[in-house]
């Protein structure tokens, strides 16, 4: 991508209650339950919702004892699917469990022991895989700004409709969001369109959502500096949005990785987060690369780069690492990686120590994106101070 063009960039995000982000919350509410028992359990939950009904399914190894009926029901509960028109109604999912015991031939390769007949203790990644962390000086959390004001959106959205504030009884909890950002030499220019599609009674008109949309929620979160007289906004663009959900359609969880990372703006390997314990690097290292990746733009060596980082199953060092500042570095990409190696570490028990991921954390990582939110370990820079020192060794 040249940074002397001008040129625009979108990305979306998706409120609680779209049918894909409902399955990661009930997977990840599923993990969180399992890990407030049994902080070494195995889980690889996948989620699928359609009408009124739940699946649960995958494999789980634990000494946790968890009524999950009740984990399940109480997610979307919290999303907000209780009213007395909803098909998919908290109280009235018909349930399904088929959650089994792990494979044997996958743990063997993950537990700390000899695996394979190679001569390590260390833990072995669940799986091979490649993984991206990225982060950018564009915004105060250090992520694209397209995304995050996406997930900005949507956020107010869930705030104002939780609130039961008078005349917003109509919202529903499905809801898309999508936002353009012109760049002009690299730097944020002006947004010129916002999306917002938000589920809604059949009794509230067109005209009131699209006015309360744009003055409440998209002038209120979005900087204003950004937003001008151009600035097109299509709410509800089909008219109408009543059913919504899993009544209006399927949901599987993993199914909104890009709105889950980086919105297209930086890669994605390919693997989903949500509903997996740390030893699964699909989500572990993504963290991991993530929090590096932090740490660089943060330290003010560069101002935004991406992290690759590759794994083969049952071996517990990475097969690669790959860094690239787009140009934006003050030092060399292979001295800024020789710093990262020195402070870093990536095989999946240290991953898991860094990070301190083995606790019942994950639910709060589900929606607006598991990057740029307080009080996920993975965005806090804690190694600053140390990562800075190896840099100057470098230099």
């Amino acid at each position: 991508m040249d940074h002397k063009d001008s040129y625009i960039f979108s990305s979306e995000s998706v409120g609680e209650g779209h049918p894909d982000k409902v399955a990661d919350s009930i997977s990840d509410s599923v993990l969180d339950a399992v890990f407030a028992q049994d902080k070494f359990s195995r889980v690889a939950c996948e989620t699928l919702v359609k009408s009124n009904h739940v699946v649960i399914a995958g494999e789980l190894t634990t000494k946790a004892k968890v009524n999950f009926e009740e984990v399940v029901r109480a997610a979307i509960r919290e999303i907000g699917y209780v009213n007395d028109d909803d098909v998919f109604h908290a109280d009235k999912v018909f349930f399904t469990n088929l959650l089994t015991k792990q494979s044997p031939d996958i743990a063997q390769g993950v537990d700390e022991r000899k695996a394979s007949g190679k001569k390590h203790s260390k833990m072995g990644a669940g799986d091979q895989g490649i993984m991206f962390g990225y982060a950018s000086n564009e915004t105060d959390e250090l992520m694209p700004a397209p995304v995050m004001f996406a997930h900005r959106l949507n956020r107010e959205l869930a705030r104002i409709r939780k609130s039961g504030a008078r005349g917003t009884e109509w919202i529903r909890p499905d809801c898309k969001s999508q936002v353009a950002v012109r760049y002009e030499n690299g730097k944020l220019k002006e947004i010129t369109n916002v999306v917002i599609s938000t589920q809604h009674t059949a009794d509230v008109s067109h005209s009131q959502i699209e006015k309360f949309c744009i003055n409440q929620i998209i002038h209120k979160v979005l900087p204003k500096h950004l937003i001008g007289k151009k600035t097109e906004f299509l709410i509800n663009p089909t008219g109408r949005f009543v059913i919504g959900g899993p009544q209006g359609d399927c949901g599987l969880t993993g199914r909104k990785i890009i709105v889950d990372s980086y919105g297209g703006m930086g890669r994605h390997g390919g693997g989903a987060f949500s509903g997996k314990d740390p030893t699964k690097v699909d989500r572990s290292a993504a963290y991991m690369a993530r929090w590096v990746a932090k740490h660089i733009v943060d330290s003010g060596v560069a101002d935004r780069c991406e992290l690759q980082v590759a794994y083969a199953i049952g071996h517990p060092e990475p097969t690669s690492l790959h860094l690239d500042t787009f140009g934006t570095g003050n030092m060399s990409d292979a001295s800024i990686l020789a710093a990262v190696k020195e402070v870093f570490l990536f095989n999946p028990a240290e991953i898991i120590k860094q990070l301190d991921l083995r606790r019942p954390i994950y639910r709060a990582s589900t929606h607006y994106g598991h990057f740029g939110k307080k009080g996920l370990p993975w965005e806090e820079t804690k190694q600053l101070a140390k990562f800075v020192k190896a840099l100057h060794q470098q230099s």
